[in-house]
């Protein structure tokens, strides 16, 4: 029987670290519009009811912090979701990819039946967690599972699959804004139109790695359909709309200076990034993909949500 290890490697949630801190950046700026922080954080552990102190943790906190630990489980969730799904999905395809051979269920360490029962098991966990958020983000889970399930098939008819990747991550800040406050607003969609554009642009440079072989099995990618030297400046234009993004929600927000340094990290990464592959060497794909992009995520939110705070 697979091991937790094995499950762990199938889903790669070490990447789980690209949408992850953008969701945290949502739910900061549901916190902070529904609640003032310098308010949330001046009593914590007592509050007062009809003139009478009462000590514990205050309702509002133990609101804050039961929403947040349900957060992190629709992410967690709904990503094993869409990657199991993704790995059973593409099995065959994987098997005959030496770069993918290696692959756990090419490889008979998971079954294709127990990864199917493993992505059912996350999506019914995920619908439960959702339930215990608000009525908002229960209706809208089986939309979500849709968009973050349905990336799987992409591949097979267009080249834009990589637009919807992007959108199946960019769901996290808004999602993580929705469940605190029930409501839509304009600055967390622009941070999931940057997520979007960043992660989409992104893809196309790691799908660069397989160019050849989704041309020999009809499987559609920017690369694949224009070759690596357009793919690239694709993606290049999709990393300045995500810094585009940036920067204006930055000015819509009315930022202080440590976004402005987290921003400006962030876009640096991103030209690093693509300082980093080239149409004819794509050896560096790996660290530009898994290493820049990590470091990119979480330096930016670490600066917003101090931003936010202070």
């Amino acid at each position: 029987m697979a091991s937790i290890k094995n499950y762990l490697s199938l889903i790669k949630f070490s990447h789980t670290v690209f949408a992850m801190p953008f969701a945290l950046i949502g739910f900061a700026l549901a916190v902070k519009n529904d609640t003032p922080l310098n308010l949330l954080l001046q009593n914590p552990f007592e509050f007062h009811v009809n003139g009478q102190v009462i000590y514990g943790l205050n309702p509002p906190l133990k609101f804050y912090l039961k929403i947040f630990a349900l957060i992190l489980v629709c992410m967690v969730t709904a990503r094993s979701a869409a990657m199991a799904f993704n790995r059973y999905l593409d099995r065959n395809f994987d098997a005959q990819n030496p770069r993918t051979a290696i692959r756990e269920i090419p490889r008979g360490i998971i079954s294709s039946q127990h990864a199917l029962k493993f992505v059912i098991i996350n999506c019914v966990i995920f619908i439960l967690a959702t339930y215990f958020i608000n009525p908002l983000c229960f209706y809208l889970s089986p939309v979500a599972l849709l968009v973050i399930l349905f990336y799987s098939y992409t591949k097979r008819f267009t080249a834009l699959c990589h637009l919807i990747l992007g959108l199946g991550l960019s769901l996290a800040p808004i999602g993580a804004y929705l469940a605190v406050t029930g409501s839509f607003s304009w600055l967390p969609l622009l941070f999931s139109f940057a997520v979007i554009f960043w992660v989409s642009g992104f893809d196309i440079i790691y799908a660069l790695q397989d160019e050849d072989f989704d041309k020999a099995h009809q499987l559609h990618s920017i690369p694949s359909a224009l070759g690596k030297k357009k793919a690239l400046k694709i993606s290049v234009l999709l990393h300045v709309l995500s810094a585009l993004c940036v920067i204006f929600a930055g000015w819509y927000g009315t930022f202080g200076l440590l976004y402005w340094i987290g921003a400006m990290v962030f876009t640096g990464i991103l030209i690093y990034q693509h300082s980093l592959v080239k149409p004819n060497d794509l050896s560096k794909v790996t660290l530009g993909f898994m290493t820049a992009n990590g470091i990119a995520s979480l330096v930016f939110a670490l600066f917003v949500i101090s931003d936010i705070i202070f």
